[in-house]
């Protein structure tokens, strides 16, 4: 396939340039779009060193932090105090949790149902009555302020709306003197004015002996003013049975699980230099930014958690390092669920010197992230590895992208691995008046996933199903749109660095609208698609680099309809606009013959009928098609029913394509017609076609 695609030369390099300069000039105006619709303003950041900090003890960092039990809370441990919160109505929850639990079991997420037996709940009352005998505080916050290096905050069941906190000003005047020229904070001003956007917020260090360097260095690798831990290796959990026991409320809790947010503060709970920072068995909702933001952190665990109805993402994680999300559901959110955004490069274009060893720097698994505008986001997001979740029900199911202001860390994005998900139905439609979520970003409605400006991806072995747009997309970002003028390591204005050497195999793709996507961009190189089946794609064919192993063969030459709706899109983004985006696509005709026959994994797409097949088409099988498949499949009728009978020379008897579409548009059209055998309606009238003609 990668030989026949090098065929494209004959498009012109005239013509590429003009229409090159046309998607520039578009990309440029899309990333003010994008840039202007994040409310959020980040502090320009720093990757933490990735060796551990040994000045605590255990160790801080440099690696994934591991969970200590809920039953080890109440007992002593040395250099460790917990700290126990609840509300008055706590053991009667807890009692009425246990008691549904027992009855019906519980949701981890809505793919991961678990069964509670006697034994676990005659476990979790003990736990949480001796939890309740120490009970000291009433709010989170302050047990949290209250806590060193190595404490624990368990949190009983309950609904926390953080009533001291949300008393505090938000954007108050009087932290203005800690703004950087960016508009945000320093550490220091978070440090100082910790519940100004944050409902709780743990501030694992000191602020430093500098000030944070502003202008930001170019080199990012390091935190120049980091301070002494104070809050390392904090765990912070709910003594519930699940995520859904322990609530923590930034905005109304009328809505419940729901809109609309009606938001106290930009951040339910933050995590800031918090290395060995632990987050269990909690949910998070309403935030007017962000339900859970860990911040220049080494080493990160989010279990057990549940996000809802977030202005912009459900969990936002910015410059880490040593981090893992599993087990969560994130719902409602405006940008994505869950965004694991430049993530310290630790894979494919690592520096040697700070990572001489690759891996992925965080990990993401066991997670549904649902009816949100975008499942999943990361802008820059290197290095990270999503295995084994479920995005369905969003808008776009995952984007990683360069979508970034000028000297946000990371570009290009590199080195994710993709494996092992659940990419389906993604045709949630935001930006339609009924919505409940309110979209801050825009995207490609009924899209499982795209790939904006990233390289050496590889995505393998994921399922991507009826997503009634596209399965996956891949276009390019050049630098110019990304750094401008401004420093930037790894940018460089006069060059193409995005969108090259990309894999895309043993994936299995079923009821998308188009399975692959690409604008095969002049100069990307190395991007290879292979081995996922009889997938459709746009161009056709797509390189497959001899099965991948010959990347060269794969370049870019343009694709005219491809670009001109990135041009379109990129230039008139707004909903109503030309850009189809927006509008839900309509649902691709099912490339199976019958939903009622029991074939495992077989294709009986239209485009291959064969005699078998021919066999279970039905009339519901004809209103499916498009004209092209039904014109192919009385081909293939045509020579099945004009074989040979009995002996040489008698064959059956057939009908003209123009005979066999009038009769079957007239039999299919009886209302009681659907499940009738096509072959059985062209036999017949086959039988007595000629008489009617005689006739």
């Amino acid at each position: 396939m990668g030989r026949r695609y090098l065929g494209r030369r004959h498009l012109g390099k005239r013509h590429l340039g003009r229409l090159w300069l046309a998607v520039a000039a578009a990309f440029v105006l899309v990333l003010g779009l994008v840039v202007s619709a994040d409310a959020h303003i980040e502090r320009p950041s720093y990757w933490p060193l990735p060796g551990p900090d040994c000045s605590v003890s255990p160790c801080a960092g440099g690696k994934v932090p591991t969970a200590r039990s809920l039953a080890s809370s109440i007992q002593t441990t040395k250099g460790s105090t917990t700290r126990v919160v609840c509300r008055p109505d706590s053991l009667k929850r807890l009692d009425a949790a246990i008691k549904k639990a027992l009855r019906s079991g519980y949701n981890l997420r809505p793919h991961d149902h678990r069964r509670f037996t006697q034994a676990e709940a005659k476990e979790l009352r003990r736990v949480n009555k001796a939890l309740a005998a120490r009970c000291t505080y009433g709010e989170i916050q302050p047990a949290v302020t209250a806590s060193g290096n190595n404490d624990r905050v368990v949190v009983l069941p309950g609904l926390y709306t953080e009533p001291t906190a949300r008393a505090k000003p938000t954007h108050d005047p009087a932290c203005d003197k800690y703004k950087l020229s960016t508009g945000a904070y320093s550490y220091l001003g978070e440090y100082n004015c910790q519940n100004d956007a944050n409902l709780i917020a743990v501030l694992g260090r000191t602020p430093g002996p500098g000030k944070d360097p502003d202008p930001p260095l170019v080199d990012r690798h390091g935190i120049p003013n980091r301070g002494s831990c104070v809050r390392c290796n904090l765990q912070l959990e709910g003594s519930g049975v699940s995520a859904d026991d322990v609530i923590v409320e930034a905005g109304d809790a009328r809505s419940g699980n729901h809109g609309p947010r009606n938001s106290a503060k930009d951040v339910g709970i933050r995590a800031d230099r918090a290395d060995g920072f632990v987050l269990r068995n909690v949910t998070v909702r309403h935030a007017e930014e962000h339900d859970i933001y860990v911040l220049e952190s080494n080493g990160y665990l989010l279990d057990r958690f549940k996000t809802f109805y977030a202005g912009e993402y459900g969990v936002l994680t910015f410059v880490e390092d040593h981090g893992v999300m599993q087990n969560c559901e994130a719902v409602g959110n405006g940008d994505s669920g869950l965004y694991p955004g430049s993530g310290a490069k630790t894979s494919a274009g690592r520096d040697p010197k700070f990572y001489p060893t690759a891996r992925y720097s965080q990990e993401i698994r066991y997670c549904d992230s649902h009816h949100n505008a975008s499942g999943y986001s990361g802008t820059d997001g290197s290095g990270t590895w999503l295995h084994n979740n479920n995005f369905y029900d969003n808008g776009l199911g995952f984007t990683t992208d360069v979508f970034t202001a000028a000297g946000h860390p990371g570009f290009p994005q590199q080195g994710d691995l993709i494996e092992n998900n659940d990419f389906f139905n993604n045709n949630f439609n935001p930006y339609l008046p009924t919505s409940d979520v309110v979209p801050t970003v825009p995207v490609p409605v009924g899209t499982g996933m795209w790939i904006a400006g990233g390289d050496d991806n590889v995505v393998r072995n994921n399922r991507f199903r009826d997503n009634h747009r596209r399965g996956a997309m891949l276009f390019a970002v050049p630098d110019a749109f990304v750094c401008g003028d401004s420093p930037m390591t790894g940018c460089d204005p006069l060059k193409l660095s995005t969108s090259h050497r990309n894999s895309f195999y043993g994936n299995k793709m079923s009821g998308n609208g188009v399975d692959f996507w690409w604008d095969a961009f002049p100069g990307n190189v190395g991007n290879c698609w292979y081995g996922n089946g009889k997938a459709t794609s746009s161009p056709s064919p797509l390189p497959d680099c001899l099965q991948g192993k010959a990347p060269w063969l794969s370049f870019g030459f343009g694709n005219i309809g491809n670009e001109a709706e990135l041009l379109t899109c990129m230039s008139d983004l707004k909903p109503g606009g030309p850009c189809p985006w927006f509008t839900s696509p309509p649902v691709p005709a099912k490339p199976k013959a019958a939903t009622a026959a029991s074939d495992g994994d077989h294709d009986h797409g239209t485009g291959e009928l064969n005699d078998a097949l021919l066999a279970i088409v039905t009339c519901d099988t004809w209103h499916e098609m498009n004209t092209d498949q039904r014109n192919h499949m009385l081909g293939n009728m045509q020579v099945f029913m004009g074989g040979q009978i009995d002996h040489p020379g008698a064959r059956g008897t057939t009908l003209t394509a123009q005979q066999a579409t009038g009769m079957l548009n007239n039999a299919c059209g009886l209302s009681f017609s659907g499940p009738f055998k096509l072959y059985k309606l062209y036999a017949r009238a086959a039988a007595f076609m000629p008489r009617l003609q005689r006739g």
